[in-house]
């Protein structure tokens, strides 16, 4: 299930999110776009998907969610490719996409691996993420090289074909829970123990202090990554990386090592969570998002090495930050409740991994300048870990004691 599923998220996740800032100055100069224009559409599209997660998510399969999202994805990537300049109908495109990647990127990916796994389910959650990284350091090499070769028209309806690739995994290999194979999770020999408790209700999420902490921290934190990924490319032309070629190079280099770097995140860290206090790591590595944008500020092309040491850092921490929200989340609520607060964390959190870099634009068009946008950025990414350490070290998945056979033939008391 995780090996099908690295497949699948990395393709309808990993391609094409990490993958259309780069066609984004190509947009500003084939429609006469500003950069705030460009960057004002998935923000709208954030604002008027909000009721897919909510409405939709808890109602359907992820198999099915994952299938059909990939296919509104495809379909506006090929909207994309034979869009004029209307900034409308890029607008209404932005709309398709963030309604599949809703229906078909981590919240029905997260639930389905939470399934399958409970005492491994950081390092199962870190593997599936690899995906992510793996893939979408690919397409990074891949839009260069065709845009390069052939015309990022031609690029776009290529990464609109590969989500079809998808669908035979959906079909033929995923399964949504173990017991549609007669096994449970962990490949045990009994339920997950937080499997027994019930799900929550919306009503209880949103009464629930813990839940609104981990909304903040998580829209915040982001937030600024979202900032870093849409406007990366932006910041280092400013930097002095003025010809086209050089400036595809650096993005290329740039976008390929944070995605690469970020499975190095997602693994450790899928451990660390799984051995220590998930609270504790997703407070470190929050504050680690917020190291990394002052990182961004000083890539030049005069010192090759900043560009490097910029995205190693912020590819592992960014490889950590999505995958503790849903550890988390499991962990506070119950397994049996994280599609219900995925379905608001996830659009929520679009809110801010939108808004933040249309905020950024604004800032930069204001000033002439990225630094002050830059460092608004940085307190809202303290803002989100603040929240995280906030939160009471405890977890709403009790029980009884139970008794469990230890290795050396000695029973021992385990929390349930």
């Amino acid at each position: 299930m995780v090996g099908a599923a690295v497949f699948t998220f990395g393709i309808s996740t990993g391609v094409p999110y990490y993958n259309l800032p780069f066609f984004y100055d190509y947009f500003q100069r084939s429609h006469g776009w500003s950069l705030r224009q460009i960057t004002l559409g998935f923000p709208l599209a954030a604002i008027l998907t909000l009721w897919v997660g909510p409405l939709l998510v808890p109602r359907f399969s992820p198999r099915i969610l994952i299938l059909c999202g990939t296919g509104f994805i495809a379909l506006s990537l090929f909207g994309f490719m034979a869009m004029s300049g209307s900034v409308a109908v890029y607008y209404l495109l932005c709309i398709v996409y963030m309604f599949g990647l809703i229906s078909s990127g981590p919240i029905p990916h997260q639930i389905l691996v939470s399934q399958w796994f409970q005492r491994k389910r950081g390092r199962a959650m870190g593997i599936m993420y690899a995906g992510i990284g793996l893939f979408g350091g690919l397409g990074s090499f891949l839009v260069r090289g065709l845009t390069n070769r052939y015309d990022f028209r031609i690029t776009l309806a290529v990464l609109g074909a590969l989500m079809f690739l998808t669908w035979p995994l959906c079909v033929f290999v995923l399964k949504d829970s173990p017991r549609e194979m007669g096994q449970y999770p962990d490949g045990g020999d009994c339920p997950a123990a937080d499997a027994k408790v019930p799900p929550r209700s919306f009503s209880h999420l949103l009464h629930s202090g813990s839940f609104w902490l981990l909304l903040l921290g998580s829209i915040c934190s982001i937030g600024a990554i979202g900032a870093i990924n849409v406007h990366m490319k932006f910041v280092f032309r400013d930097a002095g990386f003025t010809s086209q070629a050089a400036l595809n190079t650096a993005w290329t280099n740039a976008s390929a090592l944070i995605l690469w770097s970020s499975i190095a995140g997602r693994l450790s860290i899928g451990y660390l969570a799984d051995a220590f206090s998930k609270k504790t790591v997703m407070t470190a590595t929050y504050f680690i998002v917020a190291l990394s944008i002052l990182l961004l500020l000083h890539v030049s092309p005069a010192h090759p090495a900043s560009l490097y040491l910029f995205a190693i850092e912020f590819g592992f921490s960014m490889g950590a930050d999505y995958m503790l929200i849903p550890l988390m989340a499991a962990e506070q609520f119950g397994v049996n409740t994280l599609g219900r607060a995925m379905a608001i964390l996830m659009p929520v959190n679009s809110i801010g991994q939108t808004w933040c870099p249309y905020l950024v634009s604004t800032l930069r068009e204001h000033y002439g300048s990225y630094r002050p946008a830059m460092a608004i950025v940085v307190v809202i990414a303290v803002i989100g870990a603040v929240a995280i350490a906030a939160i009471p070290r405890r977890s709403l998945v009790g029980g009884p004691p139970v008794l469990r056979q230890a290795e050396d033939g000695e029973a021992e008391k385990v929390a349930t």
